[in-house]
């Protein structure tokens, strides 16, 4: 390769490892051509989708364009693209428009929802990773609270306001919080046949905690705020049968059937990049869940020149447990991933891990930095604060910060708008 050259850095993905990945290569000076290829033309902060899906914030607020990200750099071109093949051996990139070779090659591509073997359960308990699956949560709830108004008033079959939030993790435990919330505080008073206050909300973990990983402190803690807002939780109870009116679990050795016409995902994530487009013909390996096993340095066995980080890399700690699927793993990785190309990191990546966090709702979340660990109002002033300082864009941060100090003072959320289908609905 010419040394004068500049070298052709194509970047899968625009998550957290993807962004930040780029975002370190601007500060290498003009030796690189960076191409970011991704789905969408936007980059999603993930960490607040629960937010959109409860209607405490808009779209918008969690989304920020990636051509505007990068308007003021000449050399990152961005193309709203499907990857449909990567050759590791011919170095190229297939997409709909053609063929893009390169010289490194960054995959951030993230995970799908893992229905453990039984996908026929995603179109009764919607999963939420995208913006699409936020914005169809939000309306199965506030269309819930709405049918069982008119239910009153036109008798004929009648379904309890239950909702059913399957998985225990961070996702599960903020999800509950929010929608408990929503039931006890924003939509009090505006309904005149039934009370909102009355609905129950399930949270089902199959193990026997809720927060796997978190201190048992912390744990107490949560499932004692979530008590206090009205969840049930219910550990120890395993999902056998998702239908259109409810969820059959069995919890604690006997069967239970819980009636819903709500049902959201929260269960496990798995990837899916390899079935159209990586293949162990190149003596690519993957785990069970189909992450890519990689090396230290985040490449690919015998291919130097790929890497692999974020959720869709397969990686031990130096205690031999996996790295967690979360968004400071990823942004960790991507600013290796380009400092190692620039031949500025070690040889090895080794993650720093700074804690944890989660929160319940208003003054309510439970933070695990290792020897120290706060819980309550403090635990959520600390998550609100990460939140807004990970947040691309000054806008983006300016808004969410208003409407947090509105939701937090009147206790309504302005976005509970109900948006019709294509085919009216």
């Amino acid at each position: 390769m010419n040394k004068d050259k500049a070298q052709h850095i194509i970047i899968i993905g625009a998550g957290f490892g993807g962004l930040y990945a780029a975002k370190q290569f601007l500060k290498g000076g003009n030796n690189f051509e960076i191409t970011i290829i991704d789905v969408r033309n936007f980059h999603l902060f993930q960490p607040l989708l629960y937010q959109v899906a409860t209607a405490q914030l808009s779209p918008e607020d969690i989304a920020y364009p990636i051509r505007a990200i990068f308007e003021r750099h000449p050399n990152i071109t961005i193309l709203k693209e499907r990857v449909s093949l990567v050759n590791l051996n011919n170095k190229s990139v297939t997409v709909d428009h053609g063929e893009l070779s390169y010289d490194k090659l960054i995959i951030s591509v993230g995970v799908i929802p893992d229905y453990f073997g039984n996908d026929s359960w995603e179109e009764n308990a919607p999963p939420l990773k995208n913006l699409e699956d936020a914005l169809n949560i939000r309306k199965k709830i506030l269309t819930a609270f709405e049918r069982a108004e008119s239910e009153i008033l036109h008798p004929g079959d009648k379904y309890p306001l239950n909702f059913v939030i399957i998985g225990g993790g961070p996702t599960g435990i903020e999800l509950s919080g929010a929608l408990a919330e929503l039931s006890v505080y924003a939509l009090k008073n505006e309904f005149r046949k039934i009370n909102p206050e009355r609905s129950k909300i399930y949270l089902l973990e199959a193990g026997k905690n809720i927060l796997p990983g978190f201190p048992d402190k912390l744990i107490n803690s949560a499932k004692k705020s979530l008590e206090q807002l009205g969840v049930i939780v219910k550990t120890n109870s395993t999902v056998t049968s998702v239908r259109t009116n409810g969820v059959e679990i069995i919890s604690n050795g006997s069967s239970k059937f819980i009636q819903s016409k709500v049902v959201i995902w929260a269960a496990g994530v798995k990837a899916n990049f390899k079935d159209s487009v990586l293949s162990t013909d190149n003596n690519v390996k993957f785990d069970e869940k189909g992450r890519v096993l990689i090396n230290k340095d985040l490449t690919v066995a015998n291919f130097k020149d790929v890497y692999v980080i974020g959720d869709f890399g397969s990686l031990m700690d130096d205690k031999g447990r996996p790295l967690p699927a979360t968004a400071p793993v990823a942004m960790q990785q991507g600013i290796f991933a380009a400092r190692h190309i620039m031949g500025k990191s070690p040889a090895q990546f080794k993650y720093f891990n700074k804690g944890s966090l989660a929160v319940i709702g208003r003054n309510a979340a439970v933070a695990d930095f290792g020897s120290l660990q706060i819980s309550g109002f403090f635990a959520w002033v600390l998550w609100a604060f990460v939140h807004i300082g990970y947040l691309i864009g000054h806008r983006n941060k300016f808004i969410i910060m208003v409407k947090w100090a509105w939701n937090y003072f009147t206790r309504k959320p302005s976005a509970r708008i109900i948006l019709r289908d294509f085919a009216g609905r």
